[in-house]
């Protein structure tokens, strides 16, 4: 079934996979998803007035928000583009402005569209590629030619057609040694084109080099032309090369421009994190002055407007923005009202208690158990977790959260790795033994961390 027919319920469960909990977050986004699928299905005029219901995720740090957002994306094989908030200023100051969010996701999307069209032409490059190796490792015999012959050249033209070519047999033959790999130990020489970067240039600008109407790689890819260099490499790598070379060669790139400035404009989506830091304070000086600042230029982004790339105008109408923030020390209330009214869905998450985290150790398919078990096997080290071990990870991951800063799921990165530290360490000595983690192994390497609150600061 494509992405695209997903159900919300089908789409739920691919994000259940990955996320434990949070249910809510993943409902909203998966109307999301669903709504776009819709919009493209109603009639032409209706369409372009539905625009998307934009999402802010409230929650505590390290509780799912940036990685729901990501596996979205990865369903759906849309554009997507994770970028922080508090990365951009007001127009006017030293430091990115919103629009350069947008380019950054067409250039995303040209590069994948790029990947999809050069994996549809794979089989008729590899065809090229293996007549221009053939030419490498046999090059065609020169021809003479006398007066005579260059007389009667059109004499000869009208023939062609009627007799049949005789076939080299020379060249068949190294074709099928090629094909069968009798070839893959012998070195070839290729040409290979060299692009050229020209020299470094800063470009002293308020808003984007697009803006300018320069292409300045292409204007110095005119001025300095590609060189040619020789490089000796054996006969598989020289065939990959070709390929790659091919491929590119036969990839339209304005079709794959239209492809990917459509791409944007009807599926892209940006990942707006740490909403809450430009949420301006009462202060009136400082860093503070351009908060909402960002939050104005962030606003016809937004709602819909058009931005200059190096690809062409790209419209945002329908980019779906999911933002999100902690929100410790404000509220979305306090966005101001126009940004408020452009983000109608707001989701809460929920923290992490010790029952979550047993689960996130153990049920996700990149669960973190899994992933020390598999690392520990590259050491032929049989690595293995009793069911109370995991449940005292998951208790004294939940009482440091309590007791210092909750960061939620990562506290358990940081606790595996304390605990496993010496394991990790002697591993490549340890070779073909079998360590079993249990409850008691967990508290003798954690106990006195925990104990004392100063060092499970440090350490934790």
């Amino acid at each position: 079934m494509s992405s695209k027919e997903l159900t919300p319920r089908e789409i739920v469960e691919r994000l259940d996979k990955y996320i434990i909990g949070q249910g809510e977050a993943k409902k909203a986004v998966a109307i999301a998803l669903r709504n776009r699928w819709r919009r493209q299905n109603v009639a032409k005029e209706l369409a372009e007035e539905i625009s998307p219901k934009n999402i802010i995720m409230i929650g505590p740090t390290g509780v799912g928000k940036t990685e729901i957002a990501r596996r979205l994306a990865k369903l759906e094989n849309s554009p997507f583009l994770k970028v922080e908030a508090s990365k951009f200023t007001e127009v006017g100051y030293v430091g990115r402005d919103v629009e350069s969010m947008v380019r950054d996701l067409v250039e995303l999307a040209v590069n994948m569209i790029k990947s999809e069209e050069q994996e549809s032409v794979k089989p008729k490059a590899a065809e090229l590629a293996e007549e221009r190796l053939l030419d490498v490792l046999l090059p065609p015999k020169p021809v003479e030619r006398k007066v005579e012959d260059l007389i009667s050249d059109r004499h000869l033209e009208l023939h062609e057609a009627a007799e049949p070519q005789p076939i080299d047999n020379t060249r068949e033959k190294m074709r099928r040694l090629l094909r069968e790999g009798k070839l893959d130990g012998r070195f070839v020489e290729l040409e290979i084109s060299e692009t050229r970067s020209g020299p470094m240039i800063e470009v002293f600008t308020s808003s984007g080099i697009e803006d300018m109407g320069l292409n300045i790689k292409e204007m110095f890819g005119n001025i300095f032309p590609q060189k040619k260099k020789k490089r000796r490499v054996k006969v598989p790598e020289a065939l990959q090369i070709l390929e790659q070379e091919e491929a590119q060669r036969l990839v339209d790139m304005d079709k794959v421009t239209r492809t990917a400035v459509e791409r944007v404009e009807q599926s892209g989506i940006i990942f707006l994190d740490e909403i809450d830091k430009i949420v301006g304070s009462d202060s009136t000086h400082g860093p503070d002055v351009s908060r909402e600042g960002v939050q104005r230029d962030l606003l016809p982004i937004v709602e819909g407007s058009t931005v200059n790339t190096r690809y062409g105008m790209v419209k945002t109408d329908h980019i779906l923005f999911i933002s999100a923030g902690a929100f410790s020390s404000s509220k979305p209330s306090d966005l101001i009202p126009e940004l408020q009214g452009r983000f109608p869905i707001r989701v809460e998450l929920d923290s992490l208690g010790k029952e979550e985290f047993i689960r996130i150790l153990t049920e996700p398919h990149n669960a973190l158990i899994r992933q020390y078990i598999e690392m520990m096997a590259t050491e032929e080290v049989k690595l293995s977790f009793t069911d109370d071990a995991i449940a005292e990870v998951a208790e004294v991951a939940a009482v440091v959260n309590e007791r210092t800063e909750n960061i939620g799921a990562r506290r358990l990165y940081t606790i595996m790795e304390t605990l496993l530290d010496d394991i990790s360490f002697n591993a490549p000595d340890m070779a073909g033994k079998e360590v079993v983690i249990d409850a008691s192994y967990v508290k003798e390497k954690l106990e006195n961390i925990v104990e004392d609150e100063d060092l499970s600061r440090y350490i934790l």
